[in-house]
């Protein structure tokens, strides 16, 4: 049996398309933790079990962890609460149920980072790593991917490049960094959730192909979309203000600057790319199928989850 946490999310809606298909060839069936199972696709509602609850909740984990071999976990973001309260709260119920069941192996998402100067001092991915020890800790064969940031992101700024041909971040125009595709996270999920021959605690690397600049991604963006792209530094002081202004919390506000300061020092830097887990989406290639119909589509029409 294999749980799947946040499954109408960007990830786990992936995630759980690729469980669904391939889990019958394995032997394996599929349970899913979910809020509002009408959020579930008609087309999988009847070939999984589905928990209701949130998966932050003692009571909804120990029903959905009971008989559970493998776990993918994923925290959804909560801007209301502390970066602790966010990360390691959220989770600490499941990591007692897990011991508590013996599940043997949980695949979550974290973030890159770990073992570099800046790990102890990156706000919210400085929360992720220790979500990650509090999961290790309880006992299970874990493997943390490590993801940097998302392609995804900039389906928030489709009305900004469609109307004014401008995406915003707060690091150095210059500073080339690895990004991800969604889809590539939820295919070395479901490859690991599938296969469960590893053991221990470790991380895994889930990176595109290349590392990129915003000038590079702003140049790519030119190319696919066929309309001039740039890009403009936001100051973390503006980004602070901005997330104050829409009544978020202080702490998270502060653990997302600091997260945005550490990557622009590196935070990201020097992963290894080898040997590759699983797929790896150019961004090119993204632009074309992803951002491109984003960008033109009507501005009601545009959902960037």
């Amino acid at each position: 049996m294999i749980v799947i946490t946040a499954p109408t999310g960007n990830i786990g809606r992936r995630l759980l398309s690729l469980l669904v298909e391939a889990a019958p060839e394995h032997g394996e069936e599929v349970r899913v933790v979910v809020r509002d199972p009408a959020r579930l696709p008609e087309a999988v509602r009847g070939r999984v079990e589905v928990v209701t609850g949130s998966h932050g909740d003692a009571a909804t984990v120990e029903r959905a962890f009971a008989g559970a071999d493998a776990v993918f976990w994923l925290v959804p973001p909560d801007a209301s609460l502390t970066p602790d309260e966010a990360y390691s709260g959220f989770t600490r119920p499941a990591a007692r149920v897990f011991a508590a069941h013996g599940v043997g192996h949980v695949v979550g998402v974290s973030a890159l980072g770990r073992g570099t100067p800046h790990a102890g001092r990156a706000g919210l991915v400085t929360a992720s790593l220790a979500m990650d020890d509090l999961i290790a800790g309880s006992g299970v064969a874990y493997r943390a991917l490590a993801c940097p940031s998302f392609f995804e992101n900039l389906l928030e700024e489709a009305g900004s490049i469609r109307e004014d041909g401008v995406f915003t971040d707060t690091v150095a125009a210059d500073r080339p960094a690895p990004m991800v595709a969604v889809a590539d996270i939820a295919a070395t999920a479901a490859g690991l959730l599938l296969d469960r021959s590893w053991t221990g605690v470790g991380g895994v690397p889930v990176l595109g192909p290349q590392d990129l600049s915003p000038d590079d991604l702003a140049r790519i963006m030119t190319e696919e979309l066929g309309r001039p792209v740039r890009y403009v530094r936001e100051s973390l002081d503006e980004l602070r203000s901005t997330m104050l202004g829409h009544g978020l919390n202080e702490e998270f506000v502060a653990g997302m600057v600091a997260m945005k300061r550490a990557k622009d020092l590196g935070l990201d830097s020097g992963a290894d790319r080898s040997p590759r887990q699983g797929p790896a989406t150019a961004f090119a290639q993204w632009c074309a199928h992803t951002l491109k119909p984003a960008v033109l589509a009507a501005p009601e029409a545009v959902d960037a989850r």
